[in-house]
């Protein structure tokens, strides 16, 4: 056990993220010793595991009372401690809620982004889904022409902006889509953020722009994820 936890956190370390459907992964998200002893190695150095059971991915992140010291040296710290401008973490924070708004309504109630419109009526006994199946792209040309001239003109969200958040891992560009990255739900929290945008200024923002909202927190209908959620995470590859 002591290699793989050695291998595991010296993988979370460099590559920042990690799929769930990783074998190792999969351990440290089921058998409970070896989480204990993860989340020792990571805060022994200031860090802890991001892990959001609707996420595709489980990440690396800075424990509460490491981001003072780690980042408050810099006046950047104020905005953002990822070198975000304001209108970048904007456009963030619109792509999280066109993205992953829609996605985790699609995962409580276990459809697809192709749906018949027919009600399965075992739908809450399937695991919860991820992947292309839930997580709908965005037109790149149609994000622009809604939101470009409000966050610093339509040339800079195209040819700086997105390609910063790409860079970052919180989204993927291709062939004219906007597609979420492996840190887009696992890095922002949904349950500190959902109200805040269901029911706050970018719900009208993005009413303007002819995007639909959801009414309610997705998770108001299911607030606790069965532990049966996660039938595939204990088998070994």
């Amino acid at each position: 056990m002591e290699h793989e936890l050695q291998t595991l956190t010296a993988r979370l370390l460099n590559h920042r993220w990690l799929p769930r459907t990783d074998r190792l992964v999969r351990r440290a998200l089921v058998d409970e010793t070896f989480r204990l002893d993860l989340d020792r190695r990571l805060a022994a150095v200031g860090l802890r595991l991001l892990d959001n059971p609707y996420a595709a991915h489980v990440a690396v992140g800075l424990n509460a009372d490491m981001h003072e010291p780690v980042f408050g040296a810099t006046r950047e710290y104020a905005a953002s401690n990822l070198g975000l401008t304001r209108d970048e973490i904007a456009l963030l924070v619109i792509i999280w809620s066109l993205i992953v708004l829609p996605k985790r309504e699609r995962q409580v109630t276990r459809r697809d982004v192709i749906d018949d419109g027919q009600t399965d009526m075992f739908g809450g006994d399937k695991p919860v889904p991820h992947g292309d199946s839930v997580s709908a792209g965005l037109s790149e040309a149609s994000l622009i022409a809604d939101f470009g001239a409000r966050l610093g003109g339509k040339t800079k969200v195209r040819n700086f902006a997105l390609g910063k958040l790409a860079r970052l891992g919180f989204i993927e560009r291709r062939n004219g889509q906007i597609l979420e990255g492996p840190l887009l739900d696992v890095a922002l929290d949904y349950r500190l953020l959902a109200d805040r945008i269901i029911h706050g200024t970018l719900a009208d923002v993005l009413a303007e722009a002819g995007h639909e909202v959801p009414n309610a927190n997705a998770l108001d209908i299911a607030d606790v994820l069965p532990d049966d959620d996660l039938p595939d995470e204990d088998t070994e590859d």
